[in-house]
Formats: structure tokens, C-alpha cells, sequence
């Protein structure tokens, strides 16, 4: 019972206030809490169903599939699109099921607009590194073979992968978040291809965004601490606690 007791404190602690919030919305306002999550599972769905369909896999291709030798303009506008494009080669229920998790507690969690921009920029971060990959050759780093280039990017798991880390950075679960890069580092060690390294490039991306709001905060908070010693008032903290059973600092 001893060791028992630490570890349901640490358990509390690290997935405490983010089950405190998922519970909340899901017990008051159910499924509305994440429309756009379920639009989001709703279109993977139809465009899995879509893409293997003999009439239907070229219109997916050319409106959401992203490859590296495809033109800039091309990869930038089919980028949106290829986010809920699932993979052939892997089993569907896998991506609707990422998305259904991931998708809905960043949406809680995080706000939707919040969550949509972590996931483009988490996939077009990808899109591109995958870009110089290639143009720099499998002999330079980060580089890339050659075959890479008509490889099709990794649909909604970059996403995925980088709104797991945003939602872990805002509600301090550092344990949960450490274990999916380590998890990420070990794909790529194992099985080192353009899906795996975009999944990285994708973490390194949801880092930037977490990093920089809290920089931000940071320096607003420095300012607000000599402008309280120079006036004689208690300094001003640019950031907030949420009081409650879903306390975390506020970010963005």
C-alpha cells in the first residue's frame, strides 16, 4: 500500500488535471464539445472509403496527396486535404481511432482553432522537410533518398504525434510527453523512413509552438517584475493558473 499510494499521487498528478477537463466538457456538453473533431473523423472515413474505390483513389490522390517532387503551390494547397488522407498500406480503424482520441482531447483541451493550426503546421512542416530531404541527397543531413520523393506524406499521424506533445506541454503531463518523442526517436531507430522522420520534424514543430508563448510570457513577466520594483506595486504575471480540478498554465 505504501508504494501504491506515490504512485496514484504521480498518476494524479501527471493526468489529473487533463482528465479533470476531458470529463468536464464530455459530461456537459457530450458531443458537442467536439464537432470538429467528429467532422474530422467523418471525412477520413469517406476519403478512406473514397480512395479505394477504382473510380475514386485518382480525385483523392490529386486533391490530397502530397509528395516531394510535387510542385510547391501543388503541395501547399493539397496540404489541408492530405491531413485526413489515412495511409493504404495501414489499417484504417488505426486513423480513426487517432483522430477520434487525439483530435477530440486537443480539441477540449486546447481550443479548435488552436488544434487545427498545430496540425497544419505539423504537417507542413513535414511537407517540406521532406522537400530538402530529398534535394539534399541521402549523403547530407538531413537528407533524404531519392525514391522518398514520390513517397505520399503521412496523413493525420504527424498531427497526431504533434498535438499529443502540445496538449502534454499545456496541462504538465512532461512524463506522457517525453514518452511519445521517446516513442518517436525509437520508430525511427528501428524503421528509419520519411514517415518516421516527418513524425519527428512534426514534434519539433509542436515544440517551437509551445516554446515560443511561453518565451513570450517569460519576457512579459521579467518586464512586469522591474516595472513593480520601480513603481513600488507587486509585479504583474503575464501568465495564469486556472483554478479548479483542470488547473494548468494558459498558453498561446
Amino acid at each position: 500500500m505504501r508504494r501504491v499510494r506515490p504512485l496514484g499521487r504521480a498518476v494524479r498528478r501527471e493526468w489529473g488535471p487533463l482528465w479533470a477537463a476531458v470529463r468536464t466538457a464530455v459530461a456537459t456538453e457530450r458531443l458537442r464539445a467536439v464537432p470538429m473533431t467528429l467532422a474530422a473523423v467523418c471525412l477520413t472515413a469517406l476519403l478512406q472509403v473514397v480512395q479505394n474505390r477504382s473510380w475514386g483513389y485518382g480525385p483523392v490522390q490529386a486533391l490530397g496527396a502530397v509528395r516531394a517532387d510535387d510542385p510547391l503551390w501543388a503541395a501547399l494547397l493539397r496540404t489541408p486535404l492530405s491531413l485526413f488522407v489515412p495511409a493504404l498500406d495501414l489499417p484504417v480503424w488505426g486513423a480513426l481511432a487517432q483522430v477520434l482520441l487525439v483530435f477530440g482531447i486537443a480539441e477540449i483541451c486546447l481550443g479548435r482553432w488552436r488544434t487545427l493550426l498545430i496540425a497544419y503546421v505539423a504537417t507542413l512542416a513535414g511537407t517540406l522537410y521532406a522537400r530538402i530531404g530529398v534535394a539534399v541527397g541521402p549523403d547530407g543531413f538531413p537528407g533524404l533518398p531519392g525514391s522518398d520523393a514520390q513517397v505520399v506524406d503521412t496523413g493525420p499521424s504527424a498531427a497526431v504525434v504533434a498535438m499529443a506533445v502540445c496538449v502534454c506541454f499545456a496541462y504538465r503531463a512532461r512524463f506522457t510527453g517525453g514518452l511519445v518523442i521517446v516513442a518517436m526517436v525509437v520508430e525511427v531507430a528501428v524503421k528509419d523512413n520519411l514517415a518516421g522522420r516527418e513524425h519527428l520534424v512534426a514534434i519539433a514543430a509542436a515544440l517551437v509552438l509551445c516554446a515560443v508563448p511561453a518565451l513570450r510570457g517569460r519576457c512579459r513577466q521579467g518586464l512586469g517584475e522591474r516595472a513593480g520594483t520601480r513603481s513600488g506595486a507587486p509585479p504583474i504575471r503575464s501568465w495564469n493558473l486556472r483554478r479548479g480540478p483542470a488547473q494548468r498554465t494558459s498558453w498561446w
